[in-house]
């Protein structure tokens, strides 16, 4: 549909083509159409990571002002919420010398520091923009042009398929981001939402933040809104499975507290460490969960029916009426993310229900305690 590129050996998933790629293809065959006044059906460009890639084309108009071709955006098995979006690029003649480079319909505009684009520009970001205008200057260098060109990404459903994303909440606002490092999109990859992740906790340290809360999706998002009304939108991140990634980001960035946020299946094995919390990475501990209903007081048969649980959100159930359970497993968290970053910050922990019930909740302040060792 978009694109097709060689490979060596079979892949298991099939890779796919960031934005950033999509708009560098569509930007070359319309700058090749403007210069030969002829229709493209295909264009070929070369990836940062060095691949030659050839994209098809949707559409091709042109004059002998300007030209637009657009091209699919193909995510591979990857798909995400840009996955079947057309990548519009016009470029049209200038007076003046050099490229100037513009995001159009459905291409966000940045309004909040601490994103790679400056305030008040298009969020195409640094590599898309090197490697469209990379493209477009071999192109004239190619047909020996001095004229300078001008360049307008469009993404025509931008500004709906935004609602999907996290750009809202970075200040990018009218449309998507223009994205990519490498040109191609890892299925599965876990990139482009670290990307996000460390993007929206740079956003919180610029608005002036000390306080961040990380939740594992929207349920445990809107949660930890209501316990702190009184936070800017920028402190709230969904950091998803990737909790220790996450907390990496927070103390990068000197946090002073962290508030983690979620539902017993993925803080269970946060409480061991466990740190990367998809389904896949790591089983529930249940002998793990068990240990804990011991400890908390509860009797022999309880213990033993949270050692033959099936889910997480089951023991839950069974230990609803023990709150030192959830204590206990809020602490672990706790102790396992301050171990995650070294020390030196105020970890909470919240753990909520399914309907957004509290269970737990734990913080342990371990500022004045950052040197103690902890093997």
């Amino acid at each position: 549909m978009a694109a097709k590129a060689d490979e060596k050996e079979a892949k298991p998933l099939r890779h796919g083509y960031t934005t950033g790629s999509c708009a560098t293809a569509a930007t070359k065959a319309a700058l090749l159409a403007l210069i030969t006044q002829e229709p493209q059906r295909e264009v070929t460009i070369r990836l940062p990571i060095g691949d030659e890639v050839t994209f098809q084309l949707e559409s091709c108009e042109f004059n002998e002002k300007q030209a637009t071709t657009a091209t699919i955006k193909d995510g591979g098995d990857d798909p995400d919420a840009t996955h079947g979006a057309l990548i519009v690029s016009t470029v049209e003649w200038r007076d003046e010398p050099g490229i100037v480079l513009d995001g159009g319909v459905g291409v966000g505009r940045v309004t909040k520091p601490g994103l790679p684009v400056p305030i008040g520009e298009a969020a195409i970001n640094p590599v898309p923009r090197k490697m469209i205008r990379e493209a477009a200057q071999a192109v004239l260098d190619q047909y020996e042009i001095k004229r300078g060109i001008k360049i307008v990404i469009s993404v025509p459903a931008g500004e709906e398929i935004a609602k999907k994303t996290l750009n809202g909440r970075l200040g990018i606002l009218g449309g998507i981001s223009i994205l990519g490092t490498r040109g191609v999109v890892v299925p599965f990859s876990t990139a482009a939402y670290k990307a996000s992740v460390a993007q929206a906790v740079n956003v919180a340290k610029q608005a002036g933040c000390e306080h961040i809360v990380l939740s594992t999706g929207g349920k445990s998002e809107l949660f930890g809104m209501e316990m702190y009304p009184q936070l800017s939108e920028e402190a709230f991140v969904e950091m998803g499975d990737f909790v220790g990634f996450s907390l990496q980001q927070c103390k990068r960035k000197q946090m002073k507290k962290v508030t983690l946020v979620g539902m017993m299946g993925k803080f269970s094995k946060v409480a061991q460490g466990v740190m990367m919390v998809h389904s896949k990475s790591a089983p529930v501990d249940f002998g793990f969960l068990a240990g804990l209903a011991e400890q908390a007081g509860a009797a022999d048969e309880r213990v033993a029916q949270v050692r033959e649980a099936n889910t997480a959100a089951q023991v839950g159930d069974l230990m609803a009426d023990t709150p030192a359970f959830f204590a206990k497993l809020c602490e672990s968290c706790c102790r396992a993310a301050l171990q995650e970053v070294g020390g030196g910050m105020e970890i909470e922990t919240m753990i909520i229900t399914m309907k957004g019930a509290l269970l737990g909740r734990v913080t342990i302040d371990d500022t004045d305690e950052s040197d103690r060792n902890r093997g």
